[in-house]
């Protein structure tokens, strides 16, 4: 790569060559570096169903490594020698079986995977194949017991893998038996077991076993039951036939399933207990008691745990000890260590368990054996005076009867010469500062340092110091200091020098102005900093806020550096933000010396938002609040703006408040003027000479206390309805202004020139109507009337007060002078005459006709709107008589209809 030696390389701030450089070769060397087997995925216990339509099982085994390891695997301790067959083939280091037979595959498999540097071992894996064979078709014999004996029904299950469970037909599948406390099917036997047999149970009974792995099922032939003839059995003591073995080994987690059953005449009741304890609280009976489930079995869950069964005639017990077991589980592990030749290596891995774990140690997939220099005790592993081929994979085994794990990690022993990444170092030293000279050569075993000037050797003095690490400090650098500087590295594999040029510069200054500044939220404003310096060395600079680098790609558009000069450096930060607060410093950094700067920027805006609002009282129309200041952000708080929403606002609403402007140092006031009964959430804004600020958090919901209502209902009208009614109508009341519950309405009426008022409550808080009705008061009577409102607290106001008119009713003469004539063989015209002016005034009138022939109820029917009195009828046969009346009718309905009158249509003209 080309670069002109006229251009200095690019220092802005966010591009650090030296790091991105040493991130490079850091990443490029653990690209690059060896390193032994480790396991990402492990083989799994499998099982494999025989009808499986899958023809192949896979057993998994991935490690990583550098180099790519390889693999080997074997089956209950021999290797797999996988170019003898097509069967065995490797998919990374995955084994998978085609076509697998449980005579040749069965068992346990291990994967051992290598490199140059060693091998591990992974767990074992138990392959299993599930499959579950035919009964045998031999016809079984009858069982025949006499009425109250107990009997016992042999499953006698067919070959099978993995577990199956059991379960019993009665008769024709799919009628199972029940189990209850007289009858038992065992999951450990698969036998039905009945204490008391009744003639119910006479019958055919068929064992249908279910295998758990493949689902498969199978069906026994049937068993008859039959019952003796030669009499009932009599009562006897009860027999345990079913019980759990008398040492039950679990393992910690599972689910335990104690059984036990006895026969017995009358029917046996089991009971259980613990004989060290009482019996765990999780447990469960199951079963009518035949059977103590007890889940996610705990080590202190152990202990003897007794059966009993008893009827009046007797009783019979049993005991057994529960004992809990729990996989090795590790508590330390060993970790990949580097040693250098000679040294001694100590290993310790520790796991627990039950039993006890116990261990052993692996080298490269072998077991490790005591010698003279390897000693092996309790999970320690001790090496001393380690040499080059003790390096490898090793791992520590933890097992017990249940199980083995495995921890695994590589010793890597050093043993090279000393070298140096660079063999000459240049230096630039601040005068009158410290300065240390590094010398850190990589070498196995650990070398001898020497340091020199020029010829001469350094020895330590109170100005030259020599420290644990090798690096030579000088403290107080003066210009006298500069020279050659030789670091000498020796152990028994060689020797090597660095050589290390000091130079000496006068210290650096930064000046960063201006030193604090005050803007406003959207001003702008420039931080300029400028470095005096040696002019030999190129100067960087960085800037940051708060002492956390600024990032100018990600300011959103804020910050831009400008570097005019070389030792100059501006910050410009554009349209300011809150945020932008705090403490610029500008560092600048020569390959001698590193100075910082810092200049504060306070930033004046809109407050920020209060602190929690409390309602502290509340009214039917007050809320007393208080709240915490918040950040005036560099401008006093003049006043409080408090805001409220109910379920009825548009949003929040500022409140009238009491006082009513609430200034800038106070913590409380009161909202007025709030509607009684309403949910309420406050805020709090505060106001400066910048702006207004951000809302505080709402405030918990609170409702108002209940109150008269104060607002009548408006629009109070009327009219229409059925003759003698009185109709009033009014807009409903917004629950808003209800005031609490049990809200309704008051209507009060009067006829006009009377005294008393009629009043009728109306509870339903929706209604908008009212009506009444008295046959004494004749249509279009005028009423005074007024609507109020009530709820649980009291009566509220009224309405004005206004004039309804009670209801005209429906028409009440028929039309007169009713005439009909034939327009042509399909029309007739029909006239008649509005009846006098009374109350029940018709809207129109419905014209009935009908063929003389035919009855009334046929008739068809026309109407007309407003003050027509003639229609002219169509679609009418030819030379037909017809009758035809006429009635009116309004809103309120028909009135009644006039004398039928006759007209006939005339002759078709093609008859």
């Amino acid at each position: 790569m080309y670069r002109d030696p006229s251009k200095k390389l690019d220092f802005s701030p966010g591009c650090n060559i030296y790091s991105t450089v040493k991130r490079l070769r850091n990443t490029k060397r653990r690209q690059s570096e060896e390193f032994g087997p480790v396991f990402i995925q492990e083989p799994d216990d499998t099982i494999f169903a025989l009808d499986s339509d899958e023809k192949k099982v896979t057993m998994n085994c991935e490690a990583r490594g550098n180099p790519q390891p390889t693999y080997r695997w074997t089956v209950n301790g021999t290797e797999l020698d996988l170019s003898t067959g097509f069967r065995y083939s490797l998919t990374d280091g995955s084994l998978v079986i085609t076509d697998p037979r449980e005579e040749t595959d069965s068992g346990r498999y291990q994967c051992q995977a290598s490199n140059s540097l060693g091998s591990v071992l992974s767990r074992e894996a138990l392959l299993q194949f599930a499959y579950l064979g035919n009964f045998s078709n031999r016809t079984r014999g009858a069982v025949s017991v006499r009425e109250g004996q107990g009997v016992v029904l042999m499953c006698s299950p067919p070959p099978h893998s993995p577990e199956i469970t059991y379960s019993w037909v009665f008769n024709e599948f799919p009628s199972f038996v029940a189990e209850d406390s007289r009858r038992f099917v065992s999951q450990e036997t698969g036998n039905l077991y009945i204490s008391k047999v009744q003639p119910s149970d006479v019958g055919s009974y068929i064992c249908l076993v279910k295998n758990m792995a493949t689902g498969s099922r199978a069906l026994s032939p049937p068993t008859p039951l039959t019952l003796r003839t030669d009499g009932i059995m009599g009562e006897y003591e009860p027999k345990i036939e079913v019980h759990f073995p008398q040492t039950v080994m679990a393992a910690k987690g599972l689910t335990v399933r104690l059984e036990c059953f006895a026969l017995g005449n009358p029917v046996p009741t089991i009971t259980w207990r613990k004989l060290n304890g009482n019996i765990p609280k999780k447990a469960r009976l199951r079963k009518s008691q035949a059977v103590l489930e007890i889940p996610n079995i705990q080590l202190d869950d152990s202990g003897s745990y007794e059966c009993k069964a008893e009827n009046y005639r007797g009783g019979n017990a049993f005991r057994g000890q529960l004992q809990v077991y729990t996989y090795p589980q590790w508590t330390s592990v060993i970790n990949d260590t580097r040693l250098d030749s000679g040294e001694e290596l100590q290993w310790e891995c520790k796991a627990t368990g039950r039993p006890r774990p116990l261990y052993r140690w692996l080298r490269n997939g072998t077991p490790l054996f005591p010698q003279s220099r390897v000693e092996m005790v309790n999970g320690e592993l001790i090496i001393r005076a380690v040499r080059p081929t003790d390096s490898g994979m090793y791992q520590c085994v933890a097992e017990n009867k249940y199980g083995a794990i495995y921890s695994s990690a590589e010793l890597r022993i050093l043993a090279s010469a000393p070298t140096f990444q660079s063999s000459v170092v240049r230096l630039v030293a601040t005068l009158g500062k410290d300065v240390s000279l590094e010398c850190k050569p990589r070498a196995s075993p650990k070398p001898t340092i020497t340091w020199r000037k020029g010829d001469r050797r350094i020895q330590p003095s109170k100005r030259t110091l020599l420290l644990r690490n090798n690096s030579l400090r000088i403290v107080n650098a003066t210009r006298a200091d500069e020279g050659t500087y030789v670091c000498r590295a020796e152990n028994q594999f060689g020797v090597t020098e660095m050589t290390t040029v000091l130079m000496v510069k006068e210290a650096m200054r930064v000046e960063l102005s201006p030193a604090r500044v005050e803007v406003t939220v959207g001003e702008s404003v420039v931080l300029s900093c400028k470095a005096i310096h040696d002019p030999s060395l190129d100067v960087v600079f960085l800037w940051m806020h708060n002492r956390q680098p600024l990032s100018f790609h990600q300011g959103g558009g804020h910050f831009e550096y400008i570097q005019t000069q070389s030792s100059n450096a501006d910050l410009m930060i554009r349209n300011i933000l809150l945020k932008h607060a705090g403490r610029y410093g500008c560092r600048a950094q020569t390959s001698g010396d590193t100075v910082f700067a810092e200049a504060e920027l306070l930033v004046r805006g809109p407050p920020g938002p209060p602190g929690i609002v409390i309602v502290e009282e509340i009214t039917d129309t007050t809320a007393t609040l208080s709240w915490s200041r918040g950040m005036d952000n560099h401008s006093p708080i003049s006043s409080y703006n408090l805001q409220a929403r109910s379920p009825f606002s548009l949003g929040w609403q500022t409140v009238r408040t009491d006082p009513e402007r609430v200034i800038g140092d106070m913590e409380s006031a009161v909202a007025v003027d709030l509607n009684p009964w309403v949910e309420y959430e406050f805020r709090v804004v505060a106001i400066n000479a910048i702006g207004t600020g951000d809302p505080s958090a709402p405030s918990r919901v609170v409702r108002t206390k209940e109150a008269v209502p104060s607002v009548a209902p408006t629009n109070v009208s009327g009219g229409n309805g059925r003759r003698h009614e009185l109709v009033i109508s009014w807009e409903p009341v917004s629950e808003e202004f209800q005031n609490g519950e049990g809200f309704g309405y008051i209507v009060a009426f009067r006829a006009n020139g009377t005294r008393g008022w009629k009043e009728k409550m109306v509870t339903s808080a929706d209604s908008t109507t009212f009506k009444y009705r008295d046959e004494t008061f004749p249509p279009l009577t005028p009423f005074e009337v007024k609507v109020g409102v009530y709820n649980n607290k009291g009566d509220g106001p009224f309405s004005k007060v206004v004039t309804v008119y009670s209801a005209e009713g429906e028409p009440r003469e028929p039309p007169t002078e009713v005439s009909a004539a034939a327009l042509s063989s399909s029309k007739v015209q029909v006239t008649w005459k509005a009846p006098n002016p009374a109350p029940g005034r018709p809207f129109g009138y419905e014209v009935s006709y009908w063929k003389e022939a035919e009855s009334e109820e046929s008739a068809g029917k026309l109407k007309t709107t407003g003050s027509e009195t003639s229609i002219v009828l169509g679609d009418l046969d030819g030379n037909t008589p017809y009758l035809i009346t006429v009635k009116g009718y309004n809103s309120i309905g028909q009135g009644p209809a006039s004398s039928p009158v006759y007209a006939t249509t005339m002759k078709s003209r093609n008859l």
